[in-house]
């Protein structure tokens, strides 16, 4: 250990695994829960509002979104998200991680709510202050990436580090597999009290005039999370190293965490003013940037290309859903029963497709390492989805729907079981205390702007539901993971490692520096 390394640092990483461990697990997991239920759940709701607000546009099929309308409903969030992620990111190392934790979740927790509430004297007025209240939804849930992250990072043991933090993220499995459960029970009760033709059989009466309340209750029910765990938030105490290294108060952070932690710990005030000294280096700086640059180039593009195939993963639903026997064409059935078969697919991918990879990654990250799983993740994605897209046509028919299933379901896991969670946890570690948050920030908003290229080029390219259209795309995805698989390149190892190791704050990096400057200075001198 490097000698100009603080006791309290040294406490950190060596805790054993306690109780505030899983307390701090489950309420920042509480807000990925939350986090993920807000996204995923507009799309179990997006069909009813077409037939609800959007009947007349095409008479000879059921009502829907127009694609503009769709896009914007579906992807404000996404902007939000990104917006978010920077804001707060950026705030999270100025102002503290705790202070603007609690700002994160209780503007989710409105603006859930509100999104409910969207009224208007027009169908165009109703979706235009959903998608008002969807874009600040996105704003909190964006700064709820860094922070949680953040926080994890800087509590945890290095033993374990990597392993809570993929924790954490996995709840947003979880939060998915309960907007469908919700969708589903919501929708399933709505439709016991209110049975209705389906379309082809009657028009006007396959859309439930109560159905308005069903999708609302769906969006509201998604503050219920975030207000039972805004209390627990906000008793948690700024993490130690926040306020040691950005700070400067050691004495009050040897006492939060010695009270976390049940143990005694050394001040060390003039030993923290010397390690301050040495790191004191700005984010646009030629110092971060030899130092930190390649890493943060390679958190950034992964993140981004990952995004760009993950959320585009639903392009086969149109086909595999229906030859799964999960889904019925729309005009088969009334509003109700569509918003039913649509949450029902999605909870039956997330519980059997998206879940385990999550806790596969919890499971392993520790033993196979961060690095490795992400390099194995992309490499499996990129494999699958060339399969998909070269035999499309072959899969996408009833005869060979369980090997369709089984390459769309072996996506979803080796993309949690590999770069979704990984680029989640490497931001979280790899740089100093003082832009942790900003750094993992940027990452995560890159990766939202892959997601916007997903939801609002790739989708729209293949929205006509053409088969080779979808094909090529499903080939430019492949290529796109093969393009993350060499990006990973960038990054390195952060296993079993401290932060201050890693990101060079122990001191280690300046020694390098100092002894490369030294030979730089003697081969001078011979020559």
């Amino acid at each position: 250990m490097a000698s100009n390394n603080l006791s309290i640092l040294e406490a950190l990483d060596s805790a054993k695994t306690q109780w505030y461990h899983v307390k701090a697990i489950v309420i920042a997991g509480m807000g990925f829960f939350t986090d993920a239920y807000d996204l995923f759940c507009i799309s179990t709701v997006s069909k009813l509002l077409g037939r609800l607000y959007f009947s007349g546009e095409h008479p000879d099929q059921p009502g829907k979104l127009p694609q503009d309308v769709n896009n914007m409903v579906i992807g404000v969030a996404l902007v939000g998200t990104l917006s978010g992620q920077l804001v707060f990111g950026y705030l999270g190392d100025k102002l503290g991680r705790k202070k603007v934790y609690g700002v994160t979740l209780l503007l989710m927790m409105i603006c859930a709510i509100c999104s409910g509430l969207s009224f208007g004297g027009s169908p165009k007025a109703v979706i235009r202050t959903l998608c008002f209240f969807r874009f600040w939804l996105g704003f909190g849930i964006g700064g709820d990436y860094p922070l949680s992250a953040t926080i994890m990072s800087e509590y945890a043991n290095k033993r374990t580090r990597g392993a809570f933090i993929a924790a954490v993220f996995a709840m947003q499995g979880m939060g998915i597999i309960f907007a469908g459960l919700v969708s589903m029970i919501v929708s399933k009760l709505f439709l016991m009290a209110n049975d209705a033709p389906a379309w082809n059989d009657s028009h006007v009466h396959s859309t439930q005039r109560n159905a308005d309340y069903a999708w609302r209750i769906v969006l509201m029910l998604g503050a219920l999370p975030a207000l039972l765990t805004f209390y627990w938030r906000m008793k948690m105490p700024e993490t130690g190293r926040y306020t040691a290294i950005i700070e400067g108060n050691a004495k009050q952070a040897a006492s939060d965490m010695g009270r976390v932690l049940d143990m005694e710990i050394q001040a060390e005030q003039e030993k923290l003013a010397m390690f301050k000294s040495s790191n004191d280096y700005p984010l646009l700086s030629e110092k971060f940037f030899q130092r930190h640059g390649r890493h943060l180039i390679g958190t950034m593009s992964t993140w981004f290309l990952l995004d760009i195939a993950f959320y585009s993963q639903n392009l086969t639903q149109k086909d595999i859903f229906p030859v799964m026997g999960l889904t019925k064409k729309a005009p088969e059935v009334n509003a109700l029963e569509e918003m039913f078969e649509i949450s029902r697919a999605m909870f039956v991918v997330a519980m059997f497709g998206t879940f385990p990879g999550y806790w596969f990654t919890v499971a392993f990250i520790e033993k196979i390492g961060r690095y490795n799983i992400q390099l194995m993740g992309f490499l499996m994605m990129s494999i699958f989805m060339f399969i998909v897209g070269i035999k499309y046509e072959y899969l996408a028919t009833r005869e060979n729907r369980w090997i369709f299933a089984g390459l769309y379901g072996l996506t979803f896991f080796f993309a949690n079981f590999g770069p979704n969670s990984t680029t989640f946890v490497l931001p979280a570690e790899l740089f100093p205390t003082r832009v942790r948050s900003t750094c993992h920030a940027m990452s995560a908003a890159a990766g939202k702007a892959g997601a916007m290229v997903s939801a609002f080029g790739i989708q729209k390219y293949t929205l006509d539901g053409n088969k080779d259209k979808i094909k090529f795309a499903m080939i430019i995805l492949a290529v796109t993971n093969m393009l993350g698989f060499f990006c990973t390149f960038l990054v390195t190892e952060t296993k079993g490692r401290s932060l201050e190791e890693i990101s060079g704050e122990d001191g280690g990096m300046d020694k390098e520096e100092a002894e490369m400057s030294n030979r730089g200075h003697r081969h001078v001198q011979e020559n």
